[in-house]
């Protein structure tokens, strides 16, 4: 039995709700009790019930019918709903039913049985018996051996005695008993071969009544498929969601058939279903709407969250790439919960206990949850504290890769050989987080070694010229840089190189990286500087023999002049100009790196069918 089955024939009569007129008022005034706790609770529960199915409650009928002991009669003859009815239209010509015409659990005392009719109510009423013609039938209540007070098994037995003999008595409650049959107005309609007729317990007509209620059902979704497409293409396009035909049918499917589980929640009733048969067909329907309606609210999170991220990928800010995939899971995480709640109450499922027990497991889904939450507050702290965003180059620990997202148990990072780490959010709390995507400069140091016969003014030159190319690069930092002749190596003479490129990610670098060292190279040729390579040279010495001439002197040494070094950076810097004079990044700022799918069309002006690589004229980010 539903907690509402249990519940409303005591909020019925307490409340003193009446159905129509002078009807028999179901415990005006009288205590609230348990259900059949006494013959005063049996009494007003058998009334409130059956006013609640002349409300349209038809479920109602168990806990009216719960209340008769039907121990003594044929459960097939007449049925226990047409004894019920009986009862109560007996009860109708007697008198309004008053709540101290019974006693309480506390009045009974330790009586097992009790006497409503016949007996005198109060002096006024004594001409209510004498009046009456019948043959001894009762209305009493026995205690059962459950412990519930019921109609005995000799007034259900006799009652339509007793409806027969009491009907000759003007009614003195105005209900119309037959309001509590769903059935006839339907029946009205139906064929004579339809009605009377029972397959596994349901009349002819009600199957029928079934397959229409169906056919209902998939017309309406459809329907609302067709009538309400335009409306949704629209909504999609002013929204600037995808508005193809997958987002389209995503949406309709489970609009269309929440409808249809409407209609049919609202329809079977009046197809006059009873007991088992009505708790099915109500329970299908519920959870068929309820669950096209989780469908739908979980389409639409989907939706609204592609939405979001699109226009999340456009700000400045990274901190909603993080918080809208949070939210849409959440919200996944919330309709689910309520989906699961809703059909099992559809399904008749007290979860009431569940609930409680994990009240009492509290402790011990604590402990078994600590990972789990600790990850949780994990997510919210790094969300806070914000040490890396998605799309960062991250090094933590031995893990290093790009955050491709952030979830509330866990990060995951993709690595540089294309494979997924997934990170426990609580270890991040506690792990030093590298985060090379926060770079503002990205740092390049080397070493270029040239040969040792490179004359010094040379060298001077070289090294100004590179200087010159590094204050001419579009990508370089040009307040801090180093280009010097620094030692004496093994095969060369080192010139170390240490610049700083400011570029937003690796392939603009590797790409800026390639032109400093192109432009190094031609100014090298330029210069007449050759690079050196490992060797080794080695000299023997011959001793002059007798009667050889002498070797010719070596020529006399002449020490620089004050203007040699300036000279030589002079014809440097005049090199390196001449040699970015007419390249196209100094008229306008590379791009970012994109990658082209297919080979870029040749230039007809170039014979030999090669192109250089053209810079893209995309904003710089």
């Amino acid at each position: 039995m539903s907690l509402r089955s249990v519940l409303l024939p005591v909020l019925l009569a307490t409340l003193g709700l009446a159905a129509g007129g002078r009807a028999q008022e179901a415990g005006a005034g009288a205590p609230a009790e348990e259900p059949q706790a006494s013959p005063r609770a049996t009494m007003f529960t058998f009334l409130g019930a059956l006013h609640a199915v002349q409300a349209g409650e038809l479920e109602q009928w168990t806990a009216a019918t719960d209340c008769l002991d039907l121990s003594g009669v044929d459960p097939d003859e007449h049925g226990a709903r047409g004894r019920a009815k009986a009862l109560w239209q007996a009860l109708n010509h007697l008198r309004e039913v008053q709540p101290a015409d019974l006693p309480d659990a506390a009045q009974i005392g330790g009586a097992t049985s009790y006497l409503y009719f016949p007996r005198p109510f109060d002096a006024a009423d004594d001409a209510i018996v004498a009046a009456i013609d019948y043959a001894g039938e009762q209305i009493a209540l026995q205690l059962g051996d459950d412990g519930r007070w019921r109609f005995s098994a000799g007034t259900v037995r006799d009652v339509f005695a007793l409806q027969q003999a009491l009907g000759a008595r003007e009614r003195q409650v105005d209900v119309d008993v037959d309001a509590l049959d769903a059935k006839p107005w339907l029946r009205r309609w139906m064929p004579s071969v339809l009605v009377g007729g029972e397959l596994l317990q349901v009349e002819y007509w009600q199957w029928l009544g079934l397959l229409v209620l169906a056919f209902l059902g998939v017309l309406l979704d459809q329907m609302l498929r067709l009538l309400l497409a335009p409306i949704v293409r629209r909504g999609l396009l002013r929204w600037r969601a995808p508005a193809g035909e997958d987002a389209q049918r995503g949406i309709l499917r489970p609009l269309g058939l929440l409808g249809a589980g409407l209609l049919w929640l609202l329809l079977v009733r009046a197809l006059g279903f009873d007991g088992s048969a009505l708790a099915v067909l109500l329970a299908a329907a519920r959870t068929f709407t309820i669950l096209a309606a989780t469908w739908f609210a979980w389409t639409v999170t989907d939706l609204l969250g592609e939405i979001f991220t699109e226009r999340a990928k456009a700000t400045a800010s990274t901190i909603d790439d993080v918080l809208v995939p949070l939210l849409r899971k959440a919200l996944k995480v919330f309709i689910i919960t309520f989906g699961l709640i809703y059909a099992a109450q559809s399904l008749n499922i007290n979860i009431v206990p569940l609930i409680t027990g994990l009240g009492i497991g509290g402790l011990a889904f604590a402990f078994a949850a600590k990972d789990t939450i600790e990850n949780f507050f994990g997510s919210v702290a790094v969300i806070l504290d914000r040490p890396f965003e998605v799309g960062d180059w991250v090094v933590i620990g031995d893990v290093e890769g790009t955050v491709e997202d952030l979830g509330f148990r866990s990060t995951r990072i993709r690595t540089f050989y294309n494979s997924q780490i997934t990170m426990p959010n609580a270890s991040l709390v506690r792990a030093t987080v590298d985060n090379y995507g926060r770079r503002r400069y990205r740092r390049w140091s080397t070493t270029l070694g040239v040969q040792y016969d490179t004359r010094p003014d040379q060298i001077l030159a070289f090294t100004e010229g590179i200087r010159e190319l590094v204050r001419a690069h579009p990508f370089t930092r040009k307040d801090y840089y180093q280009v010097r002749c620094r030692e004496f190596g093994a095969s060369s003479l080192d010139i170390l190189l240490y610049v700083f490129f400011e570029v937003p990610e690796w392939s603009t670098e590797l790409r800026e990286r390639e032109r400093l060292l192109v432009d190094i190279v031609r100014l090298a040729d330029r210069l007449g500087v050759q690079f050196a390579f490992p060797t080794q040279t080695l000299h023997l010495h011959q001793a002059q023999r007798p009667g050889e001439p002498a070797p010719p002197r070596e020529p006399a040494y002449v020490p620089p002049r004050e203007e040699t070094d300036r000279r030589a950076g002079t014809d440097g810097i005049r090199a390196a100009r001449e040699l970015v004079a007419q390249q196209p990044w100094r008229r306008e700022k590379p791009g970012p790196v994109v990658f082209a799918t297919d080979s870029p069309p040749l230039d007809p002006a170039d014979p030999t069918g090669t192109t250089e690589d053209t810079p893209s004229r995309k904003p710089h980010a």
